[in-house]
């Protein structure tokens, strides 16, 4: 159970992304505004449309779901299906979110600016490496 740090770091940072994003559901447009959403959604959330807690609804369910392979995988509960295909398609998905981010940072920042981009592709790089390394890790364990 112990011998898995990189996916209990793995699993610790998506929860807190989900945390994260649970606070900007239920604080609103100033949470939106405060973690760079764009001013597109940063607008829709003053008026009340229901997009944006939508579309943070399923980012939260997402990062729950990445947190609970982690721990699958880490042995603190019962294994998760596909967990040797599951968790490095989430470390690939989560760099190459973090490399696409910092060209737009670099190249076309757009309404979310550059400081979004690179902060949020950092988390990205931070999150993906754990996974890739947490997979490498356990992958004799998994199934």
């Amino acid at each position: 159970m112990d011998g898995f740090p990189w996916l209990l770091v793995a699993a610790a940072g998506s929860a807190l992304a989900a945390l994260l994003h649970i606070g900007c559901i239920a604080l609103g447009a100033p949470w939106y505004e405060r973690f760079g959403a764009g001013q597109r959604m940063v607008r829709l959330a003053h008026a009340g449309h229901w997009w944006p807690p939508l579309m943070t609804a399923g980012i939260t369910a997402m990062l729950v779901a990445w947190a609970l392979y982690a721990l699958a995988a880490a042995g603190w509960h019962s294994p998760l299906p596909a967990s040797r295909l599951v968790l490095p398609g989430i470390a690939a998905l989560l760099l190459l979110r973090a490399a696409s981010g910092f060209g737009l940072a670099l190249f076309r920042p757009g309404y979310n600016g550059a400081r979004f981009w690179m902060a949020s592709s950092l988390v990205c790089l931070g999150l993906g490496l754990a996974f890739a390394l947490g997979a490498r890790q356990a992958w004799e364990t998994l199934g």
